[in-house]
């Protein structure tokens, strides 16, 4: 048997199950091992030096699946911002069938992904963002809850709420994004309303995420209440994993008058890619979400997708359809 959605038609993958872009960790490796366990793997671009490195990535994680993957490409509104349009022409010049936007005014970019006949799933964090992109003509949203690693937005809302209220309004298939890594997230999600889940943090957890094993063993022990939430003066919020460097942003940002330039030096994204390549906990930030709590173990990615969804459809046919029950004849 299986689950299958209206995403899982479009993405044309086996089980309901996305592996989200993650800067520094969403490589070719841990795409490829997704995607071959029936999932969706996304390839970052930006974790990527140049466009042609990104070719070459994702030359790369082809010659590891025959399966659908995707690429990750996330617009950031920046002093000194990245070639975007030369990122956007090296996934369309590799053949690229499914890429996951993130951020700020990328109408642009999906005009010419869809000229070109790639689907299009874009990252939200509240409805009426949703409704904008559902109106730009992206394929599929990913609807990310004030759980989530990264950036959740301003408004707070949990997935509890934020994903059937998105339900109730986007049209196009949605994924549900932020605090899942099981089956009974998956088996909720679906009851709520999405087509499938986005995991970021519980993928970083598993034997073929290229970062170090302490990072790895760090968000097995960790707890739901072990994440700082950093950058919330600046109306940029972030949720990242607590270790020394989180604890002093949050610290630094809570001052009176505190400005970015007040924290920059300790949030630079070389500081973050070294903790997650040495191991060294204390280097940088380490973005991660509150579905540590639910993290025991460090399987592969195959072992990962297959107890999700065996698990979900356990849940489904066994314990939710035995609640159910006739009224008894009079």
């Amino acid at each position: 048997m299986g689950i299958r959605t209206r995403f899982t038609e479009l993405a044309g993958i086996e089980h309901p199950i996305v592996q989200g872009g993650m800067m520094w960790v969403g490589r070719a490796e841990l795409a490829a091992a997704v995607s071959n366990a029936g999932g969706l793997g996304i390839v970052t671009a930006l974790t990527q030096p140049t466009p042609d490195d990104l070719r070459r990535e994702i030359d790369r994680c082809r010659a590891m699946t025959d399966k659908p993957f995707g690429v990750n490409l996330t617009i950031l509104p920046s002093v000194s911002p990245p070639p975007y349009a030369e990122y956007r022409r090296a996934i369309i010049d590799s053949g690229v069938k499914i890429v996951e936007t993130a951020g700020y005014k990328p109408q642009e970019h999906v005009d010419d992904f869809k000229a070109h006949g790639i689907k299009v799933i874009h990252k939200c964090t509240a409805v009426r963002h949703a409704l904008s992109a559902e109106r730009m003509g992206v394929d599929a949203i990913s609807i990310d809850g004030f759980e989530c690693a990264g950036h959740p937005g301003e408004d707070d809302i949990p997935g509890l709420i934020l994903i059937p209220a998105a339900a109730d309004q986007v049209k196009i298939p949605m994924i549900a994004s932020g605090g899942f890594g099981d089956g009974r997230g998956l088996a909720a999600a679906l009851a709520l309303g999405a087509e499938g889940i986005n995991m970021g943090t519980r993928f970083c957890a598993t034997v073929e995420a290229p970062i170090h094993e302490r990072i790895k063993q760090l968000l097995v022990e960790n707890d739901e209440r072990a994440t700082n939430l950093i950058f919330r003066a600046f109306r940029n919020t972030g949720r990242v994993a607590k270790n020394s460097i989180s604890d002093q942003v949050v610290e630094l940002g809570s001052r009176p008058g505190a400005v970015f330039e007040d924290v920059r030096p300790l949030v630079s994204g070389a500081k973050g890619r070294t903790a997650l390549e040495t191991g060294d906990i204390d280097s940088g930030l380490i973005w991660a979400g509150q579905i540590q709590g639910l993290i025991h173990d460090i399987p592969t990615c195959e072992e990962l997708v297959a107890r999700i969804v065996r698990d979900a459809e356990a849940i489904i046919r066994g314990r939710l359809s035995n609640l159910v029950v006739e009224p008894e004849m009079a």
